[in-house]
């Protein structure tokens, strides 16, 4: 007799991330220890299906619904004021910490770019409007966990890469309606803060560490 029930869900790359980031947050909370982080991070690197991601995360994840994100700081401060317009033409702007986004944002970068990091904004009303266009140029955008986001894209001779992750925050919630066109370029919109290279650097070490201990048991055994 033949087995006819369908294989386990392969899982990507942008999967393997976005579980690692889940548990660098729950972590971060002391829900697990760092060798605890170490051993499931060097685990999720290895993991090839949806199936053993989800063991990984099944006991750290927020109690409500499966796949719930963590609630954020996001600030709503409902009023007029903030950033309209950012315009580059063979520059570049920065925003992040502290800033406040306007109701409807509009970002236009020919030959150049944009890093946004709405992590610790202030947006104008709980719906406000993102419009990115790129030209032979790109941007990178960060948003937070907790922050709905309604994404539309567009790219010609050029690519977007988007990783918001499986969470879905609480509807009625804060939410961005982000409009991307990119025209010989790209942009990158992905969930949570941006790592330095010093944590990129430890966590490598870690998972080095990790695997050396691995080998040793083999080893043993």
């Amino acid at each position: 007799m033949t087995d006819d029930s369908l294989p386990e869900l392969r899982a990507s790359d942008a999967d393997r991330e976005q579980t690692a980031e889940t548990l660098r947050h729950a972590a971060g909370e002391g829900r697990l220890t760092m060798e605890e982080l170490e051993e499931r991070l060097h685990l999720t690197y290895e993991s090839r299906t949806h199936g053993e991601l989800q063991k990984l995360t099944a006991d750290v994840r927020v109690v409500g619904r499966p796949g719930a994100a963590p609630e954020s700081g996001v600030v709503v401060r409902k009023g007029e004021g903030g950033t309209g317009w950012l315009l580059s033409i063979m520059s570049g702007h920065d925003r992040k910490g502290r800033w406040r986004v306007g109701r409807s944002l509009k970002v236009v970068n020919f030959w150049g770019g944009s890093d946004l990091d709405l992590n610790d904004a202030e947006l104008a009303d709980d719906y406000v409007e993102m419009t990115v266009v790129s030209i032979m140029g790109g941007a990178e955008i960060r948003v937070p966990d907790g922050l709905n986001v309604e994404l539309s894209e567009f790219a010609f001779m050029g690519g977007n890469d988007i990783k918001l992750g499986d969470e879905r925050p609480s509807s009625g919630g804060p939410t961005l309606r982000l409009k991307v066109v990119s025209i010989m370029a790209g942009v990158s919109v992905k969930r949570g803060r941006k790592r330095s290279r010093e944590e990129l650097r430890d966590e490598r070490r870690a998972l080095k560490r990790a695997r050396n201990e691995e080998r040793r048991d083999r080893a043993d055994h």
